[in-house]
């Protein structure tokens, strides 16, 4: 079973065919200012590719989680705005999704420009588990394109969701998947088949919850999992201490200490953080102290006390454990790296990336936004993924519905 690609659909000729592209442009906002355009420049060069070929470009994107009707704060203007400030081609921006103004643009539409059809989302049916719903907007969305379209997939983000614009319009016209996507699941299947080794994988973020499929499906493939974020404390009240008013789900308890017990038998080791930073409370001008991770209720602010960061200790040793590594996997960053005081575990760890020799891939909104926000430039990693979700569904070996339909 093989996916065709964009490089093949050009090839056919795309010169006055409407090409209809899924593209990740699910962006964070500032009101109507773009905080982060990383995924509109990932996005750029499959639009580009099509508009310098002749095609006429339809491309369907998502942002935020509208709840199935227009909302003005989850409009695609700002996006589309910035993607044209990017492109050297035409792009418009249609008032609706399949309504008539989607349908009155895409017939003035001439070779080489693009429509952007609003947030896709704005439709209930988008999401709808029933299939027939689904089927009937993506019949919209495929008329537009005429009787001579064809569909490229090119938002990695949003493959792991069974959806109108994802799944079922792929089932509809001729499909290809777009180089960020081909890009993706290249990457993450040097993360999965014949990995160069030692791997090293750094998880972070708030809840283990989130990570317990992928932490379950990497036990024996993972030689090191680097555990840092506020799930750190779930792992350190497994580990029997006491964590004051840090983040704990506690009933995730006996599902790490089962990881914690199998991990060995498995091969896998997890590292565990010997010092945090704590703090009086959630404030970037918090009162903060390193403690040492099995004594947090003895710092300063006693049982209220919250830890924000991993600790310079820590931060060194995993900055070590991916020196020596050949494949370095990082999802989730390791404090809240949005106030200053508590970014220098995430730093370390960014850092450390970038001065190994091995391969890196950093997973997840919240990692690339990290690195961004701390001054690094994504050519300094091996690979940023557009992806989180996707990313972490990969890897915890699901079948993603995005990445099935393709292959024919």
């Amino acid at each position: 079973m093989t996916s065709h690609t964009l490089n093949e659909l050009i090839a056919e000729g795309v010169r006055g065919r409407y090409i209809l592209v899924r593209s990740d442009l699910n962006v964070p906002l500032d009101g109507s200012t773009v905080t982060d355009d990383g995924r509109i420049k990932a996005s750029l060069p499959v639009i580009k590719k099509l508009s310098d070929a002749g095609a006429r470009v339809l491309v369907t994107a998502h942002l935020g989680r509208p709840k199935g009707a227009p909302e003005d704060k989850y409009s695609l203007k700002p996006a589309a705005a910035r993607l044209a400030e990017l492109a050297d081609f035409k792009v418009t921006l249609a008032g609706d999704t399949v309504g008539d103004s989607a349908k009155a643009h895409a017939a003035a539409l001439q070779d080489g420009e693009v429509l952007i059809l609003e947030n896709v989302r704005f439709d209930a049916r988008e999401t709808s588990k029933d299939d027939a719903e689904r089927g009937a907007f993506a019949d919209e969305l495929v008329a537009l394109t005429g009787g001579n379209g064809a569909y490229v997939d090119d938002a990695f983000g949003a493959v792991h969701r069974k959806h109108a614009s994802v799944y079922d319009v792929a089932k509809r016209l001729p499909s290809y998947l777009g180089d960020l996507v081909h890009t993706e699941v290249e990457v993450l299947r040097k993360l999965t088949t014949d990995t160069q080794r030692p791997y090293v994988v750094v998880l972070g973020g708030s809840k283990v919850s989130d990570k317990l499929a992928v932490i379950d499906n990497l036990l024996g493939k993972a030689d090191t999992i680097l555990v840092g974020g506020g799930m750190l404390f779930t792992f350190l009240a497994a580990a029997g201490h006491k964590v004051a008013g840090s983040l704990l789900e506690e009933d995730q308890i006996p599902v790490v200490q089962d990881y914690l017990k199998r991990a060995a038998d498995a091969g896998t080791s997890f590292v565990i953080p010997t010092d945090v930073v704590v703090a009086s409370r959630f404030a970037a001008d918090a009162e903060h102290e390193v403690v040492k991770a099995d004594a947090i209720e003895d710092s300063a602010f006693g049982a209220s006390g919250i830890g924000l960061d991993i600790g310079p200790e820590s931060a060194s040793a995993f900055a070590a454990q991916i020196e020596g590594a050949k494949t370095v996997f990082w999802n989730g960053p390791m404090g809240v790296f949005e106030f200053e005081a508590f970014a220098s575990g995430t730093r370390a760890i960014a850092q450390a990336l970038t001065d190994t020799v091995a391969f890196t891939v950093v997973g997840g909104g919240d990692s690339a936004a990290a690195v961004r926000t701390l001054g690094f430039d994504d050519s300094q990693f091996g690979h940023i993924s557009t992806g989180g979700g996707a990313s972490l569904e990969y890897l915890e070996g699901k079948e993603l519905p995005g990445l099935s339909v393709l292959d024919r």
